[in-house]
């Protein structure tokens, strides 16, 4: 019972919220940007994140926020602010430039990830330790208050982003597309954004950084049902939650009483299984034409 409750429970539940999260964000960064190698972290988040992670490990903080310690603090607001920091960059060249964001991403990606390597150089090798274990991504053991703070924002982002869905559809086609259905384009992507920033921030300082689920998912998804977003997103959520408690799951028994970070799971298995199932499909859609 205690080893279940515990130590099991919390762990898949955190798992399927990061999953769930991930994958939706992944669905709506690839709408928004019209980008098929979109994930939630092109727009820097992970550097964002890394950066924060690195400051609180290196200036010895132990206090906690709602059960959480400095490091998931200082990644969740190094996400956040990043993806804003992008944001306003972006704006300077029209809030409806996608390639004006891309490349501010790429750029504040690139500064911050210059940051982590300098502070990465004069930290102690424990800290370094501390920090790239976090980066590998990895499935720690919450209290179930956090688990509820974290379940309930990501829940209530999805429900946001499933109302938008519809739009998300027409945005798609490109900007003068949805406008001619009526669509505003500048407010539903800066609310797209702001929630998607929002959940994926949450995941990241829930369990670090966590490749591949964003982007394969979603890519699987809609080569299987389709490309309408108000299934698209739904579907790729519980996908995303279970693959995740799946790969958590390997990651956990595959060298016990070791554990691999899910992160390293996620990437060996979500590759292979992208290129097959692309393959797969392909041919399928080239045979009906």
């Amino acid at each position: 019972y205690e080893i279940f409750v515990k130590v099991r429970l919390p762990r898949i539940i955190l798992a399927a919220i990061v999953g769930a999260a991930l994958a939706s964000a992944g669905v709506v960064y690839q709408a928004l940007l019209r980008n098929p190698l979109a994930d939630p972290y092109i727009l820097g988040i992970s550097s964002g994140a890394g950066l924060g992670v690195i400051i609180a490990v290196i200036s010895g903080l132990s206090w906690t926020l709602w059960g959480r310690s400095p490091i998931a603090v200082f990644a969740f607001a190094g996400a956040l602010a990043t993806v804003w920091i992008v944001w306003f960059i972006g704006s300077f060249t029209g809030k409806s430039n996608v390639t004006g964001l891309l490349l501010a991403g790429v750029v504040v990606n690139a500064f911050f990830s210059a940051l982590i390597m300098f502070l990465t150089s004069v930290a102690k090798s424990e800290q370094v330790h501390s920090t790239i274990f976090w980066m590998m991504g990895n499935m720690v053991e919450e209290s179930f208050l956090v688990l509820w703070l974290g379940g309930g924002c990501v829940a209530a982002g999805i429900v946001a982003l499933f109302f938008i869905s519809p739009k998300l559809n027409a945005l798609s086609f490109g900007d003068d597309q949805a406008k001619s259905m009526g669509v505003d384009t500048a407010r539903t992507r800066t609310i797209a954004f702001a929630v998607t920033a929002f959940i994926t921030a949450i995941a990241v300082s829930l369990s670090g950084l966590i490749g591949f689920v964003g982007l394969i998912i979603p890519h699987g998804v809609r080569l299987v049902f389709g490309p309408d977003h108000r299934q698209l997103l739904l579907i790729s959520a519980v996908i995303g939650a279970a693959f995740l408690v799946a790969a958590d799951t390997l990651a956990r028994t595959i060298v016990a009483p070791a554990q691999l970070p899910v992160g390293v799971v996620t990437a060996i298995a979500g590759g292979p299984f992208f290129l097959v199932l692309l393959a797969k499909y392909s041919r399928k859609i080239s045979r009906l034409k």
